[in-house]
C-alpha cells in the first residue's frame, strides 16, 4: 500500500458514475480525499459515503473534494449515488487498475476465508500529487470526521 511521502498515480485512468474516463491528474491543485472501499449498498460503505456526503460541504469549503473508488459498475455507483444523494464523484475501477496502483486490491480474509478483494482506505493527496496523509484498515463509523479535522490542520484558510 502507497504510504504518505509517495507520488500518487495521478495519471491511472478509471471511469467516473457517468462513464467518463479520470485520472487524479484532473484534480492537480486540489487537495484530494481518495477513499477506498469494497461494495455498494453494504452497510458499512453507506455508512461511510453518508458521513462523507455530510461532512462535503465543510470539506469543499476548505478546498478540497472527495472520490470514492470501488470495483463496482457505473450503473451500480448511479444507484448508490441517487439512493443516498452522494454530493461527490464516485469511481468504478472493475479490473482493479487504480486499487493495484495505490495497494488497496489484494488477498484479504474474513470469518476464515481468504478471497481477493478491495481494503478499506483513505488517501490524502496534496495539490502537488504527494500523498500526505493515510487511513489503513478504515472503520466506517466517524472517519469523515476524522479525515475533516485532519484537513482543518492542514489547509490554512
Amino acid at each position: 500500500m502507497l504510504q504518505q511521502g509517495n507520488r500518487a498515480p495521478i495519471s491511472t485512468t478509471v471511469f467516473d458514475e457517468k462513464g467518463k474516463s479520470v485520472s487524479l491528474q484532473q484534480y492537480q491543485g486540489y487537495y484530494v480525499v481518495l477513499y477506498f472501499y469494497p461494495k455498494d449498498n453494504t452497510p458499512g460503505c453507506t455508512v461511510e459515503a453518508c458521513n462523507f456526503r455530510d461532512a462535503n460541504t465543510e470539506i469543499e469549503q476548505l478546498g478540497a473534494v472527495i472520490i470514492g473508488v470501488s470495483k463496482d459498475s457505473i450503473a451500480s455507483h448511479q444507484k448508490f449515488q441517487q439512493k443516498h444523494e452522494l454530493n461527490f464523484p464516485l469511481w468504478s475501477d472493475p479490473d482493479h487498475t487504480l486499487m493495484q496502483a495505490f495497494g488497496t486490491w489484494g488477498k484479504r480474509k474474513f470469518a476464515g476465508v481468504s478471497y481477493e478483494g478491495t481494503a478499506r482506505a483513505t488517501f490524502v493527496i496534496d495539490p502537488k500529487g504527494t500523498i500526505i496523509r493515510v487511513w489503513e484498515k478504515v472503520t466506517p463509523v466517524g472517519h469523515a470526521e476524522e479525515v475533516l479535522n485532519f484537513l482543518r490542520t492542514v489547509i490554512k484558510k
